[in-house]
Order: C-alpha cells, then sequence, then structure tokens
C-alpha cells in the first residue's frame, strides 16, 4: 500500500510516571518562573495532597501564585474576565492541573496574555476571523482526567452554551503547551462517572482517528497502542481498582496517544455530535462522547458493510479493535465487528452512561444539532437523518 503524504504537528515534552508532578519544580521554565497562574478545576486537586504539597514548594521558592479555578467548560467571557485580572500581573508560566476544561482554560490564559483584544475574535467559526500571532505564555499542562488529551494538542476549546451557542476553538501550533506532565498519582480520586465518560471519550478518539480519512501509518500505530492500554486499564478503573496506579498510567497513556492522533488524523461523527451538542446543552463532552459511541460505530459498520469492497479497509480496522478489546478473531470480519459493537454498548449500559434526555434533549432540538454537525473525517459519509438515527438511539 503506498503511503499518502502527510504532515505531523508537533507536541509537548512528555514527563510521565508516578509521582513526577514533584519534577515540575526541576524544569527550566519554573526555574525562571516570578509570577504564576496556577489554572485549577473546582475541588478536586485543590482538596488534595498534593495540591498542599506543591503550594508549600511555591512558598519555598517565593513564587507568587495566582490561583484560578475553573468549574465550567470555559467559555469566552471567562476567559477574557481571568486574563483582565491576571495581565496586569506580567505572569510568567501558566500551569493547569485539571481535567480537560482546565487544560483548555490553561492554553486559553495562556495565548491571550500577550494580546490585548477579545478570545472571541480568534475563534473559529463565530469570531471575526482575525489570526493570532502565536505568541504565548509558557504553560505546563497536568491532567487529572484520562480523557481528552489537550494536554497533546494546539486548541483551546471554548463553550457558550444556549439557544445560540457554540463550541468553538482557539487554535495556533504554537498553542501545544510547552510541556505536559503525566502523574498517575492525580488521577486516582477521580470520581467514578467522570472516570467513565473520560474513558470512553479517549476511546472515541482514538478509535475515529483510526478509522478516520485521513489517518496515517503513523497515527494507526499510535492509536492501536492507545487502545492497547485503554483495554488494559478501562474496566479496572471504572469499577473496583480505580486507585491501582499502575492501571490508572495505562489510561493516562491512552487519553495522551487520543490526543496526538486527534490532532493528526483528525475525528468522525461521534466528535462532531460533541461541538454541536456541548453548545447548545449544559452537558459533558464525555458524556456526549460516551453516550453516542456505541450507536456511531454500529450505524458506521451497517452502512460499509452495505459495499464492503468500498469499505474494506475500514472495516478491517473496526474488527482489529474488536479484537483488541473482546480478543475476537480479527480475521472474521463481520464476526469481529458485530463484537465490537456489543462490547461498546455493553459498556455504556453497565457503566451507567447517562442519555441526552437527561440533559433536557428532545427530538425536537435533533434538525437544529445535526445542522450543525460535522462528519468529514467519518470513515463513511452520512445523511442528516443517518445522524438523527444516532441521536434517537441514544435519548
Amino acid at each position: 500500500m503506498v503511503i499518502k503524504p502527510f504532515h505531523f504537528a508537533s507536541f509537548p515534552e512528555l514527563i510521565y510516571g508516578e509521582g513526577t508532578l514533584s519534577k515540575l519544580s526541576d524544569h527550566s521554565l519554573y526555574k525562571n518562573t516570578k509570577k504564576m497562574a496556577l489554572i485549577v478545576g473546582g475541588k478536586s486537586f485543590v482538596n488534595s495532597n498534593q495540591f498542599e504539597i506543591l503550594n508549600n514548594r511555591l512558598l519555598k521558592d517565593k513564587v507568587h501564585v495566582e490561583v484560578v479555578r475553573v468549574k465550567h467548560e470555559p467559555s469566552p467571557s471567562f476567559i477574557d474576565q481571568q486574563v483582565k485580572i491576571l495581565k496586569p500581573l506580567d505572569i510568567d508560566l501558566v500551569v493547569a492541573i485539571g481535567g480537560g476544561s482546565v487544560m483548555d482554560a490553561g492554553k486559553a490564559i495562556s495565548a491571550m496574555l500577550l494580546q490585548n483584544d477579545s478570545v472571541m475574535a480568534y475563534l473559529e467559526g463565530v469570531g471575526e476571523g482575525k489570526k493570532h500571532n502565536g505568541l504565548k505564555v509558557p504553560m505546563i499542562a497536568v491532567p487529572t482526567t484520562s480523557g481528552t488529551g489537550s494536554e497533546a494538542t494546539k486548541n483551546a476549546v471554548l463553550s457558550q452554551v444556549g439557544q445560540n451557542g457554540f463550541k468553538k476553538s482557539l487554535r495556533h501550533d504554537n498553542f501545544v503547551p510547552n510541556v505536559a506532565i503525566l502523574d498517575p498519582e492525580l488521577m486516582v480520586t477521580c470520581p467514578q462517572s467522570v472516570t467513565v465518560a473520560s474513558g470512553l471519550d479517549a476511546l472515541t478518539q482514538l478509535l475515529g482517528a483510526y478509522v478516520s480519512t485521513q489517518a496515517t501509518p503513523l497515527t494507526d500505530a499510535l492509536a492501536l497502542s492507545g487502545i492497547e492500554r485503554f483495554q488494559e486499564g478501562f474496566i479496572g478503573v471504572c469499577t473496583n481498582a480505580s486507585a491501582d496506579i499502575n492501571l490508572r498510567g495505562h489510561m493516562a497513556y491512552a487519553s495522551l496517544m487520543s490526543g496526538i492522533v486527534l490532532a493528526n488524523a483528525g475525528l468522525g461523527i461521534v466528535h462532531g455530535f460533541a461541538s454541536s451538542v456541548g453548545g447548545y446543552f449544559d452537558i459533558p463532552h464525555g458524556v456526549v462522547c460516551g453516550t453516542l459511541l456505541g450507536e456511531a460505530v454500529k450505524l458506521n459498520i451497517q452502512l460499509m458493510n452495505q459495499d464492503k469492497d468500498k469499505y474494506n479497509e475500514a472495516l478491517k480496522k473496526y474488527a482489529k479493535v474488536g479484537s483488541l478489546l473482546t480478543g475476537s478473531d480479527e480475521n472474521d470480519i463481520e464476526q469481529s465487528c458485530q463484537e465490537l459493537v456489543k462490547q461498546l454498548q455493553g459498556w455504556i449500559k453497565d457503566l451507567k452512561v447517562q442519555k441526552l434526555s437527561e440533559f433536557g434533549i428532545t427530538p425536537a432540538h435533533f434538525e437544529k444539532i445535526v445542522k450543525i454537525t460535522s462528519n468529514k473525517n467519518n470513515p463513511i459519509p452520512l445523511t442528516k437523518d443517518q445522524m438523527i438515527t444516532i441521536l434517537e438511539k441514544r435519548l
């Protein structure tokens, strides 16, 4: 098979391992820091021993710290508000410790501290179309959940929820964090519901990139590597082994790979829905992905089976993933694809992933949702009615 031309985006300096948050103070970016913006979530990390240890180190090193709490998916107005507060302080370093929303807020704040206008001017599709010059305050990303892989991507996703809502990216090659520290210790206290949604988000990204029309041999290798680790860790961290550092490490690795491959191969219909549904309704990103993943994969496979010659390679990829996740024979493409769908739907049911109706979504909203839902990298193009079918199945 001929390898088609491709471009591979940069990713951060990576520091992985148990207890590696302590390496933060050894890094050259930290050593040159006098004033730090510390972006954290609502309460989990702030109430932990790790926060106390970090805070004591900052006090010892006489680093002035401004703490920014991110309690929801960040909005443009939230970013503008925080930048207004932080800008006069001449922040040297942004450190984001938390889940995907914290990563997005950290990247956006880092990107806007050296600008003089609103972040809205630069948002894709809804802003003024202004091009960011790429200047930013250095950033270190420290994820505490295993899902978005945002610590390895160049975009910050911002949301404005409501009737005219949106979920759009602030994007530039320079917005990739300078350093990503992956410490599984920080993930053991992640709530079960967040662990489930985040894990399925990571799988959605790994699988979506693997079968993407923009996939390459390099992204395929990384995606499969992530899926293998996901299989080893997911059920354990979601059930009776949530405090297992080794399993949390597998999920941290899977999430990291998912961020790298999504940045280089793009994603399909599920993340198209995550953007549109997430703009109109206050629903966690991971829940959208987790609840729709099984039905989306099922429909993709059903449609591709109607033209097996054309979609043989994509079906073989789904069968490969079915084999990794269930132990099925990947050479029996039809059976392995069926086992994949069965497994995904089983996890979604058994782990009690919420349905769309629990967030106020009704059939009356479907037309509006699908109108702005992209499926450009989906392995097979979907019609509006086919997209609505996916939503109906998870209402």
